[in-house]
């Protein structure tokens, strides 16, 4: 795949229309519709990326600059594996050194330069068997975790901030000094006791809304740069 590929949507698109069958719902209709006129879903299958949001990692990316060649990488939550592949063909690594690991409670597909593993990275014993397959301390901790949508936005806010929460425990656990942190969050940002902690522990917090994150959605990603913490990993 090459590195820092875009899709090519510039162009006009023609739109395709979906016969609304008997079994389908509307509102999967119109789902099955936005995939379908969607320039990064098509570019997603032409890179041979597993995801559309492979591009949300290569955007924020190419704003932030944090998978350097040579950064270990933590993917939380990471099937189907589309930022894993983005993360290993920009940091680099292979067979002699792995310096990209996945971690997720669904099966993931093996993705080629990364390790990919099968357990909830809540588990006590978690952190240990990243630092084993990584051989150190993290770089950087990624995560495009979202809970389920529920339909309300006070509770789909909540839900998000908490797992945005539990993963940042988990990246202070496992960054190195001056290490980075990525995350999903909802419109509105992160709420004042995420973003205390996130302004206390890294010298740069951002939010920003790459531009393959759909318009209608209301996710946004904040970036944590400049690890100021110390742990058993990063001594």
């Amino acid at each position: 795949m090459p590195k820092g590929e875009r899709p090519r949507g510039g162009g006009r698109m023609l739109t395709e229309r979906v016969r609304t069958a008997r079994q389908r719902t509307a509102s999967s209709t119109r789902w099955l519709e936005r995939q379908l006129n969607d320039p990064y879903v098509a570019d997603a299958k032409r890179l041979g990326y597993r995801s559309r949001a492979a591009f949300k990692l290569s955007q924020l990316d190419d704003r932030f600059h944090f998978l350097k060649a040579g950064a270990r990488v933590v993917d939380l939550g990471a099937a189907p594996g589309g930022w894993t592949q983005v993360a290993v063909a920009r940091v680099g690594g292979g067979a002699k050194r792995t310096l990209v690991v996945g971690i997720d409670i669904l099966p993931c597909d093996p993705v080629p330069g990364a390790i990919t593993l099968l357990g909830d990275f809540l588990e006590p014993g978690a952190p240990d068997r990243v630092r084993a397959a990584l051989a150190g301390a993290a770089d950087v901790v990624l995560s495009d975790m979202a809970a389920p949508a529920t339909g309300h936005p006070a509770t789909d806010h909540l839900r998000i901030i908490h797992l945005c929460e539990v993963a940042l425990e988990f990246a202070q656990s496992i960054l190195a000094p001056r290490g980075t942190f990525v995350a999903k969050v909802f419109k509105g940002g992160a709420e004042a006791a995420l973003l205390a902690a996130l302004k206390r522990d890294f010298e740069i917090v951002r939010h920003a809304k790459p531009p393959a994150s759909r318009q209608e959605s209301a996710e946004s990603y904040v970036v944590a740069m400049g690890f100021r913490g110390v742990n058993e990993a990063g001594r």
